[in-house]
């Protein structure tokens, strides 16, 4: 395992000692990290428009509105099953990226049956599907993006987000007890807003490897903002603290606890296919029954959403029978 340190992340010494929420006056910042006044004053302008809210109160210091609990590589790997460490290339945790699918769809591909692990405080470019930004302030959500080589591509490759949703929905009832809702193909829902996100993408060769990186976004403490600038789910987003109105649980933890799933989720799935977690998403489907429109491929469908396939595919009743949607977006309508 591997921890990018240096460069980047040295510019957020400051934050690691804000972290705990307590004043800090400059004068002692700067000693403790050999640097002027003045750098700590730059460092903490910078945290401010990462969306971290400081406080500067004059001639006593600095001190952090909320205290954050930072992502720890170490604390993380303590948490982790054994068996996951067995199958763990690297875990990588950095302060800023643009993007942690895009740091690991384009950098080095793991050994087949191998795990590559990418977390991010903040993502400067986060994406959702079709190129939709995802934001969330610095320290404010979990940023995790897993990428894993299958030796041939699996038959049920299309369906491997809607398993890794299921994923995500086991990790956070466990660790909140909050009945989570799974939108297809790729929202997590809570009280009908968006808690999170799940992006894929694939590289794969004719009857050769497949590469994929699953990433997951999730919201868990993040400032009042969020509804705008989290997503573009109409009913707008929501975070763990606000849904259940105290402190959210470790984020450490929820890494340790997705980055388990997500290890069995891949190690089987070329075997076992969808079909190992479609109860668990048509439990969790949050588009059946509902009034549904659907725009993709340049077709548009209107009707009634019916579950989905063993395939993963989302079954819409429409007025000449049942259409079988593989991608599209869909936007739910009041019932008529």
């Amino acid at each position: 395992m591997s921890s990018p340190h240096g460069g980047k992340e040295s510019g957020f010494a400051v934050l690691r000692l804000l972290a705990d929420g307590k004043l800090h006056s400059g004068e002692k910042l700067a000693g403790q990290l050999g640097i002027s006044r003045a750098a700590v004053w730059k460092q903490v302008g910078r945290l401010k428009t990462l969306g971290l809210q400081i406080d500067a109160i004059r001639s006593a210091g600095y001190r952090l509105r909320d205290p954050i609990e930072l992502l720890d590589r170490d604390e993380i790997s303590r948490l982790m099953d054994k068996s996951t460490h067995a199958s763990l290339e690297r875990l990588d945790s950095f302060m800023v990226l643009e993007s942690t699918n895009s740091a690991l769809f384009k950098g080095p591909r793991p050994m087949p049956g191998k795990l590559a692990v990418c977390l991010a405080e903040f993502q400067s470019g986060g994406r959702g599907r079709r190129g939709r930004s995802w934001l969330a302030p610095l320290g404010g959500g979990l940023c995790l993006s897993t990428s894993w080589v299958f030796a041939a591509q699996p038959d049920d490759l299309a369906a491997l987000g809607l398993a890794a949703g299921v994923v995500a929905r086991r990790v956070l009832a466990r660790e909140t007890g909050l009945p989570i809702r799974i939108k297809w193909p790729n929202d997590l829902l809570v009280v009908n807003r968006k808690l999170g996100g799940i992006l894929v993408e694939i590289s794969a060769e004719s009857h050769g490897p497949c590469f994929v990186v699953i990433g997951i976004g999730i919201n868990v403490s993040a400032t009042p903002k969020l509804p705008k600038v989290a997503g573009s789910w109409a009913g707008g987003a929501i975070d763990l603290a606000a849904v259940l109105g105290e402190a959210p649980p470790s984020r450490n933890a929820l890494a340790a606890g997705l980055i388990d799933g997500l290890a069995q989720l891949l190690e089987g799935y070329a075997t076992s296919g969808f079909a190992a977690y479609h109860a668990e998403f048509a439990d969790a489907d949050y588009l059946y029954g509902r009034c549904v429109d659907v725009d993709g491929a340049g077709v548009g469908i209107s009707g009634r959403a019916m579950g989905i396939g063993p395939d993963g595919v989302l079954l819409v009743e429409a007025g000449d029978g049942v259409a079988k949607v593989v991608a599209g977006d869909i936007s739910v309508r009041p019932s008529s």
